[in-house]
């Protein structure tokens, strides 16, 4: 018997119950798929899985993407490690959805934290299901039918701005285009409406006016960001994470700095928004 404990009001729950390091039933996975649309971010403590098992976990919901710019864990070029050190501090602050600049976004992630720093590091998660039924329907008519454009090189503009980055992710830029997804998609599987644009990867909606496409991102990105549409989740040892990428957004909170902080993460292909 699993013990559900909702973790906000909008999105999140912590399941109790489930042993993610033994192979899941066809009854478990259905489960684990049915939470995950209910709750959008499911977590898990105490979950002390092998790189394998990870692995296997994740390919229960479908084929596995691999990241063209993040070191890999040996073996399973599926799994990036996300890693910040004292020399080498982790860049990503921003909200955002994983890998929207592909023309098949991530339906969803699984995380595993492995190093995690005496204090902070929490991550903060955002329901673009909740956000987008928030609008006005005036608001939700006028988005409706806008395209906005992903680009992995503004995602990632900083690294290419530094010394040799430029050259270090020629292979990664040229492989990832921009790509075109619609500001408003439908859930493939809940059949809801949610916002699919986020700060660090989309750049501008093609059907408006620059400054009216700049206006518009800008009051989504602080909209999906709102206290009531989030919630918290504080990492120890061993938690798992997994996450509906279709439906959220998330945010690192990098408040740990100097501490090491490693997460080891795989995302699972989706399908091209609609």
């Amino acid at each position: 018997m699993l013990d559900v404990k909702p973790l906000a009001g909008a999105l999140g729950a912590e399941i109790i119950g489930m042993d993610l390091s033994r192979e899941l039933s066809a009854e478990q996975m259905a489960q684990l798929r049915h939470l995950l649309n209910e709750h959008e971010i499911i977590v898990f403590r105490n979950q002390d899985i092998s790189p394998a098992r990870q692995h296997a976990l994740a390919s229960c919901f479908g084929p596995l993407q691999t990241h063209p710019a993040y070191e890999t864990y040996p073996g399973y070029p599926e799994i990036t490690i996300l890693e910040s050190t004292p020399e080498k501090p982790t860049k990503i602050e921003a909200w955002h959805s994983d890998m929207t600049f592909r023309a098949h976004p991530p339906m969803a992630t699984v995380l595993k934290s492995v190093v995690v720093p005496p204090r902070g590091g929490d991550t903060l998660w955002s329901s673009m299901t909740v956000a987008y039924n928030a609008l006005s329907k005036p608001m939700q008519q006028l988005l409706d039918g806008l395209t906005a454009v992903h680009d992995f090189s503004w995602g990632f503009k900083e690294s290419l701005a530094e010394p040799g980055g430029r050259e270090r992710l020629a292979d990664a830029v040229a492989a990832n285009p921009p790509v075109r997804h619609p500001v408003i998609r439908t859930h493939p599987e809940t059949g809801r409406r949610v916002i699919f644009v986020n700060s660090l990867f989309t750049t501008h909606i093609e059907e408006l006016r620059p400054a009216e496409s700049r206006a518009v991102l800008d009051f989504l990105f602080r909209h999906v960001t709102q206290d009531e549409f989030t919630c918290r989740f504080q990492w120890q040892p061993h938690s798992i994470a997994i996450w509906d990428n279709r439906s959220t957004q998330h945010k690192p909170v990098n408040d740990y700095f100097p501490a090491h902080r490693r997460m080891e993460r795989i995302t699972i292909d989706g399908d091209r928004p609609y």
